[in-house]
């Protein structure tokens, strides 16, 4: 679905996530005047960008009730929000809210029953246009919804839809707070290279790079992880030695799978 023909859209918070959709909402052709952005404390970057681009920002007067509404505020100020806004929601109007832990039936309680609602789980390469966001919705949203929202939010990376919401714990443990893992990795590999001698802004570039440069050709290449893996793998070589370590008992598979489980059942209590 083209964001240029989109109808009137509503996005209340401007922060990272939210200002990352903004700009990639108009990179990719959204109609600035069907744009209403609310924000209570707006940056100077965001009035610029208003006053540039010719879009809606902290209007006094009502403009034309949105289609289709995107809530992106930190997930502690979520019910407060919602108590101001909800108002300005019609009861057609697709809610999309980008809140980790904020369940659907937690966003329904400040709609009117039959409210489309759509949860989703970013992760923070949202913010390069990189990123990946899950997905659910409640019963009352068409398809035409879900094209639209999966439209807006293709702006900021992949899209993907589950079917069962009790999976987002599991989502957000995987992708929600992988990227942490890999600079965890990335922080682990530059230590590990200061213990072999190397310097440390050397250890640290040589991470860096490595680890931005494998994810890169990870994107860019049609093989499956495991097969990338082997390619690097000569036989009784250097890195054959190391992964007898990290693919050893307790290795970094098994680590993996505690650090995820740990996250989801985390991500449960959260939720309540």
């Amino acid at each position: 679905m083209s964001l240029e023909t989109f109808g009137p859209v509503l996005l209340v918070g401007a922060g990272k996530m939210g200002g990352a959709m903004l700009e990639g909402w108009l990179e990719r052709g959204l109609p600035p005047a069907n744009l209403t952005v609310l924000d209570p404390v707006p940056s100077a970057e965001l009035s610029a960008l208003a006053a540039g681009k010719g879009f809606h920002l902290n209007p006094v007067s009502s403009t034309t009730p949105p289609q289709i509404a995107v809530i992106a505020v930190k997930p502690q100020v979520m019910d407060d929000v919602l108590a101001g806004v909800a108002a300005r929601i019609p009861g057609a109007c697709a809610v999309v809210s980008v809140a980790a832990g904020k369940t659907i039936a937690n966003l329904a309680r400040h709609f009117p029953s039959g409210q489309p609602i759509i949860r989703t789980i970013p992760n923070t390469p949202a913010a390069i246009g990189r990123g990946i966001t899950v997905c659910v919705a409640n019963g009352d949203v068409d398809a035409g919804q879900r094209a639209a929202a999966t439209s807006l939010l293709e702006a900021c990376g992949e899209v993907a839809w589950i079917d069962d919401e009790a999976l987002m714990d599991a989502v957000t443990a995987v992708s929600g707070s992988g990227p942490a893992y890999v600079f965890l990795l990335a922080e682990c590999l530059a230590e590990a290279g200061v213990k072999a001698g190397l310097s440390a802004d050397l250890a640290m570039q040589l991470a860096r790079v490595t680890v931005s440069g494998a994810g890169e050709l990870l994107h860019r290449s049609d093989l499956d992880p495991a097969t990338l893996r082997k390619n690097v793998t000569s036989p009784g070589g250097t890195t054959e030695a190391a992964l007898r370590v990290l693919m050893g008992e307790a290795g970094l598979g098994e680590l993996m799978s505690d650090a995820v489980a740990a996250a989801t059942k985390r991500g449960k209590e959260l939720a309540g």
